[in-house]
């Protein structure tokens, strides 16, 4: 039998990079925890120097923040952050839905959303299934605009939007993720009326941006 050939660079780094990712977004790493390059590469089974470039990318993404001393941690959005980046969605989901509107396909669009509506639960089902729901929700109505920058941009911010609604969602407050809160999006696409439907999303993101970073005098 033929040795199996050993990954190369690229290969680790990806994989490497990949956990990493996946264990913040789940909430395996909270936002503060200390992200060791030694420790990591001994759970991972890859050397520092791979560890090392993952986090790096880690940190263009916005997921790791260096702190004291040069220490690597997992990022906590400040209040203000948080509040950009629901207003960064608001604009490229704005923009989606005005595309949808505009697109020959609207129709179909209208039909392939209301079918994901049945996936968001109002209550009943965990956590994690809800956020993923969510999620889909949001990233279908960006790759339905058509426009393939949209999507690159909507993904490059998944991770902050991910962690930030895991750290801030409760049982205790009103939920952002329900199947009520997103029918008004597909309504307003479907009645085809673009400054409509941009306001549609616009107070979405705002609700969701005072459900996750209240406003107060000091933020």
């Amino acid at each position: 039998m033929e040795p199996l050939s050993s990954l190369d660079r690229s290969t680790l780094r990806e994989r490497a990079l990949e956990a990493l990712r996946s264990a913040i977004t789940s909430g395996q790493y909270r936002p503060g925890d200390h992200l060791g390059e030694v420790e990591l590469g001994k759970h991972l089974g890859v050397s520092r120097g791979t560890v090392r470039e993952a986090l790096r990318h880690l940190q263009q993404e916005g997921l790791v923040t260096a702190g004291n001393r040069g220490m690597l941690r997992v990022n906590a959005l400040s209040p203000r952050e948080v509040r950009e980046l629901f207003r960064v969605r608001a604009a490229l989901e704005g923009l989606a839905v005005a595309e949808i509107i505009a697109s020959p396909r609207r129709d179909a669009a209208v039909a392939t959303l209301r079918e994901a509506l049945s996936g968001l639960a109002d209550d009943g089902e965990d956590f994690a299934a809800r956020l993923e729901a969510d999620l889909g929700f949001h990233l279908l109505l960006c790759r339905l605009s058509g426009n393939s920058m949209l999507v690159e941009a909507w993904r490059y911010l998944e991770g902050r939007i991910r962690v930030t609604i895991m750290n801030c969602e409760s049982d205790g407050t009103p939920t952002m993720m329900s199947r009520d809160r997103h029918r008004s999006i597909v309504d307003a696409i479907e009645s085809g009326d673009v400054p409509v439907a941009v306001k549609v999303v616009e107070q979405h993101m705002a609700a969701a941006a005072e459900q996750y970073a209240p406003k107060t005098d000091e933020a």
